[in-house]
């Protein structure tokens, strides 16, 4: 259901209705059960002061201004979804989703540090809070939120696996059968650091999958995670017998492409505030376009 919200300077205003307002008890009870924010984040909230009722109003200390650590880049992130609440920008090949070493936050060139920018050059105090990742030659879609409330709820989303990411993947060979779910656990490599495998001793990871356009030396798949492991489409499918065109690290082939063959087409979500169904879909990007024609 669509909850009616508006922001009021730091405050976000909600008319549950008088009869959620009437006990603290059912006050709260809305705030876990309808906004799906966490019980001991209500909590916290009410000994701060943050929660305000006035007859048929529900107000939230929501929008506080904050300074983040990351140090805006020279460009800004290109900006495929934006509100009050949360972000969504693409990610280009070749860029991580934030710095994991001193030398990559010094150069300020991780989607963070873009993202960071795209808030200094429009003048937000925001928080650059990443929902979930996408590998470094993974493009796509990233979703922030831009406070600590909205990203609680959005976490909680993405714990009880109700946003969902479809992405296309090129891969050597032709799926046999067409379509299906891989469930194998998978785990790191101990032989190959930076690198996952299939293994019983694994995380449980599940991925969907469904081909588009089969081709004898590749195919289009669709896909889409139930879990979010780390280089979990690129291991799935390598497991199967076919792995990503471009993907060297699974048993790939570069010679067409220079990277995984991995694309972020949809995003989908619940906005934190609203409920209402929000989708992004992001083109496809020019060396995928080029690949897919050798199909």
């Amino acid at each position: 259901m669509t909850r009616y919200w508006r922001r009021q300077g730091e405050w976000v205003e909600f008319m549950p209705g008088k009869g959620v307002l009437k006990e603290e008890e059912s006050t709260f009870s809305w705030l876990i059960g309808e906004l799906r924010l966490p019980k001991n984040f209500v909590q916290r909230m009410k000994h701060e002061g943050d929660i305000r009722t006035a007859g048929d109003r529900l107000r939230l200390r929501w929008f506080t201004r904050e300074s983040d650590s990351y140090e805006p880049a020279d460009e800004p992130a290109e900006v495929l979804y934006e509100d009050d609440a949360c972000l969504v920008a693409y990610k280009p090949s070749g860029m991580a989703v934030h710095p994991s070493t001193p030398e990559q936050a010094k150069r300020r060139d991780s989607l963070a540090h873009a993202v960071a920018c795209h808030y200094a050059w429009t003048g937000q105090s925001a928080k650059v809070l990443h929902i979930h990742r996408l590998d470094v030659d993974t493009t796509g879609p990233v979703l922030y939120a831009k406070q600590p409330c909205s990203q609680v709820i959005l976490d909680e989303m993405m714990r009880e696996k109700k946003i969902e990411r479809i992405y296309h993947a090129i891969v050597h060979g032709t799926p046999t059968p067409a379509s299906g779910t891989i469930d194998a656990p998978i785990g790191k490599d101990r032989h190959h650091r930076g690198k996952y495998r299939v293994s019983d001793s694994g995380v449980r990871a599940i991925t969907h999958y469904d081909t588009l356009q089969p081709g004898s030396e590749l195919s289009l798949v669709r896909l889409s995670l139930e879990t979010g492991r780390t280089h979990q489409i690129r291991v799935h499918m390598s497991a199967k017998g076919y792995p990503l065109a471009g993907d060297v690290m699974y048993g790939g082939d570069d010679k067409l492409i220079r990277r995984q063959a991995l694309h972020g087409e949809s995003l989908r979500f619940r906005h934190p505030l609203s409920g209402e169904h929000i989708q992004v879909d992001v083109p496809w990007p020019e060396d995928m376009l080029r690949l897919r024609q050798k199909i």
